[in-house]
């Protein structure tokens, strides 16, 4: 069962030891590629998520999957987490490890959507414009969604600008629909 609380207070535990041991870095990359494998493995969720199969497999699994790709740090770390039970909460840790590492150096995750794909100019130019309006460097997500037609929507701290023409079609549809006209007949 995925638990706030407790994903951020396994990540800070986490974070604490990966600055104390110089690891940050290398640390954040190993969060990522375990949040990413995680995510893509619907399997190596239910195996986690299951309290019938014992920490010994389940250790096994981890070190199969990753002791060849992370750091001591952060595999040691696997080890303590399936030993207290939590191998449900591994992403969610490794999703909160990664924001603690944004707020730490000052990173902004920003999404970008669009209709079609869009060049480097114009990611750049976005990076910008985000960095400048919250003086913090820009994590950039691209999303490609036909279905908003054209323009672009970006979101980043809680905000949003939409510039996309299905959200502008609906206001129009929303505004002739109310018909203010009055006949002067």
């Amino acid at each position: 069962m995925e638990n706030y609380r407790i994903n951020t207070n396994y990540a800070k535990a986490l974070f604490l030891v990966a600055a104390d041991e110089g690891q940050l870095d290398a640390v954040n990359d190993d969060m990522r590629l375990v949040a990413d494998t995680c995510a893509d493995n619907h399997i190596l969720s239910t195996v986690f998520a299951n309290p019938v199969i014992p920490e010994h497999r389940k250790t096994a699994v981890l070190r199969d999957l990753f002791a060849d790709r992370v750091s001591r740090v952060s595999m040691l770390f696997m080890d303590f987490v399936v030993r207290k039970r939590r191998t449900v909460n591994l992403r969610g840790i490794a999703d909160a490890f990664i924001q603690l590492y944004r707020d730490h150096n000052g990173i902004v995750l920003s999404r970008l959507v669009t209709a079609t794909p869009v060049s480097d100019e114009v990611k750049e130019a976005v990076c910008r414009k985000v960095g400048d309006f919250t003086h913090k460097s820009v994590e950039l997500h691209t999303e490609v969604d036909p279905d908003i037609l054209g323009g672009m929507s970006i979101e980043f701290d809680g905000n949003m600008y939409d510039a996309r023409i299905s959200t502008a079609i609906a206001r129009l549809r929303n505004e002739f629909s109310k018909n203010v006209y009055e006949s002067k007949l």
